[in-house]
């Protein structure tokens, strides 16, 4: 979803930084074999996710929801020379396209995969974290929260994608609608959680940036 009219969100898509040529062939791959290729973070918010990481520096990453690997690999341009990149997805058949891309990237063997669900997974993880990426099903969001929140090194940054969903956050709740009904609750949590301050950016299906204290 858009919220600026299509010419001006044309105009600040050309006018901010090229898509690198790697991402630009997963892209292409992606939509021609992938189902729900409109998953893909794209240029824009990949571009932004890029700035981000290279802004906060973090050494370590966790991403909650691979897909075809294109934000994992946006945030893998910020890292540090030593850092790791952490990424959970359910979903095993994408195991091998992911490798591909992270393997033809400068980041491939600092590119860790996890294949399982993330709430299993995540207590696994012997390490902390600088930068978090939340992008998976929604009816899981404020159960991630609870998961990672003890494992963010002081001044983390938690990102998390979709808090807008399609405009239906500010629509009558429709009784079946769980993932617009817990990210009601998961945009409400961050708001009112005493240890993050939270900021919700109003892009492409809206993105959510929090800070840990």
């Amino acid at each position: 979803m858009h919220f600026l009219p299509e010419a001006l969100d044309d105009y600040v898509v050309a006018h901010s930084q090229d898509e690198p040529e790697l991402l630009k062939a997963l892209t292409r791959e992606t939509h021609q074999k992938i189902l729900q290729p409109r998953m893909l973070s794209g240029h824009y918010q990949g571009r932004l996710l890029s700035m981000l990481s290279k802004l906060i520096r973090p050494k370590t990453i966790l991403e909650i929801g691979t897909y075809t690997g294109y934000s994992a690999l946006c945030m893998a341009e910020g890292m540090q020379t030593d850092g790791t990149l952490h990424t959970i997805d359910i979903n095993e058949e994408l195991h091998d396209f992911q490798r591909k891309y992270f393997d033809a990237s400068p980041f491939g063997d600092r590119i860790f995969q996890y294949t399982g669900n993330a709430l299993d997974i995540i207590p696994t993880l012997q390490t902390t974290f600088d930068l978090v990426f939340i992008d998976a099903d929604k009816p899981n969001y404020p159960a991630y929260f609870d998961k990672i929140i003890d494992k963010m090194n002081p001044n983390g940054i938690i990102l998390s994608d979709n808090v807008l969903w399609s405009g239906k956050v500010v629509e009558p709740l429709q009784e079946k609608d769980s993932s617009t009904k817990a990210l009601l609750t998961y945009n409400r949590l961050l708001k009112e959680d005493p240890r993050i301050e939270t900021v919700i950016l109003p892009i492409r299906d809206g993105l959510t940036i929090s800070r840990v204290k």
